[in-house]
């Protein structure tokens, strides 16, 4: 076959897999995708502005409310979405892929608990009170957490998806129950983190977007490293051995790129549910089970997932407009629920 491929989902069935030149087709469909996201992102807000007028304000640096709200305000937002989307989409790739576990986004490693915890801490300990000053802290926490699940997970036989799992979900519900009762002792000093909280764009700028880049890269260089042994181990960790797979290593290094993009993602925008959870699956569903379209694939649906859902929180009640971890959580809630009651979804 040219566009289409045999591959065995299970015992006695076969299932079918676009080829290279549909994967790539898919692909750019969902770039062109994006790229229409992003212009309609610059374009809708409280307000609608003409394709003109947003011409003028990106080339011509022309003067105006319009052109100041589109510069100052739209394009850094999309720009914060494009980011966190790309990061959200890519870690809930790498997680399901490691732990082999439906269910699993960059919440069950602990990794928004981690950070959100640090932020609470930094904003009702220290007195930090912006964003700038509380990024390094949520960055901090996703990077310890991490680690103490990583420990935690590690048996005599190895790391295991597991316990790793399991281990992310106490760490994760302990830490948040932490963090509801620090704010509980002091909530007017978090009024001002009430966005954050939610998981927002809106208000960020990129001051808090460059100082993560470089960690953003060297995760998706380790993401693309690890793709080839995650395929392997997605045939369980015994075929995977016999392959030459080094397992320690690749779950080491799988743990280090979720921890920089989910822990980057969640300090810049704070914690945005579901997006890593549906992402991966509906890569999955387009490009079959390979890692590096999955990967790519997700880094591409996951801002346009994250765009569309900040679109929609501002035209829901315009002129106000609904914080986007608000809007992906409708969105994912019945999604979770279709997984939930799936066989597959019943085990790891």
């Amino acid at each position: 076959m040219t566009a289409l491929a045999l591959r065995r989902n299970g015992p006695g069935t076969v299932g079918v897999v676009p080829g290279p030149r549909r994967r790539v087709l898919g692909l750019v469909v969902a770039l062109v995708a994006l790229a229409v996201l992003l212009v309609l992102s610059v374009m809708i807000g409280s307000t609608a502005i003409a394709p003109s007028v947003v011409w003028d304000a990106l080339v011509h640096s022309s003067a105006g409310i319009d052109q100041f709200a589109i510069r100052d305000y739209r394009l850094p937002r999309t720009i914060v979405g494009l980011v966190v989307g790309v990061a959200l989409g890519l870690s809930g790739a790498l997680i399901l892929a490691l732990t082999r576990n439906p269910l699993a986004d960059p919440g069950i490693l602990g990794v928004h608990a981690g950070a959100s915890f640090a932020v609470t801490v930094a904003v009702g300990l220290l007195g930090v009170s912006d964003v700038h000053g509380y990024l390094w802290f949520a960055f901090a926490g996703a990077l310890i957490v991490t680690l103490m699940v990583l420990a935690i997970g590690s048996t005599r036989q190895g790391s295991s998806p597991v316990v790793m799992v399991l281990a992310g979900v106490c760490v994760g519900a302990v830490l948040g129950g932490a963090r509801e009762a620090l704010q509980q002792t002091n909530p007017a000093a978090f009024d001002a983190m009430r966005s954050w909280n939610a998981g927002s764009t809106a208000g960020r700028s990129l001051d808090v977007v460059w100082p993560v880049l470089p960690f953003f890269a060297v995760a998706l260089v380790l993401a693309v490293a690890v793709s080839g042994s995650l395929n392997a181990m997605a045939l369980g960790d015994e075929m995977a051995v016999a392959q030459g797979v080094a397992l320690a290593r690749t779950r080491v290094l799988a743990i280090v790129a979720i921890t920089l993009l989910a822990g980057g993602a969640t300090a810049i925008a704070g914690p945005i549910a579901f997006v890593g959870l549906m992402v991966p699956h509906v890569a999955r569903w387009i490009v079959g089970p390979h890692q590096r379209w999955i990967f790519a694939y997700s880094a591409v649906l996951g801002p346009v997932l994250l765009l569309t859902s900040d679109i929609l929180g501002r035209l829901v009640i315009r002129p106000g407009e609904i914080p986007v971890g608000v809007v992906t959580a409708f969105v994912g809630a019945p999604v979770l629920i279709v997984l939930a009651r799936r066989k597959k979804a019943s085990g790891l």
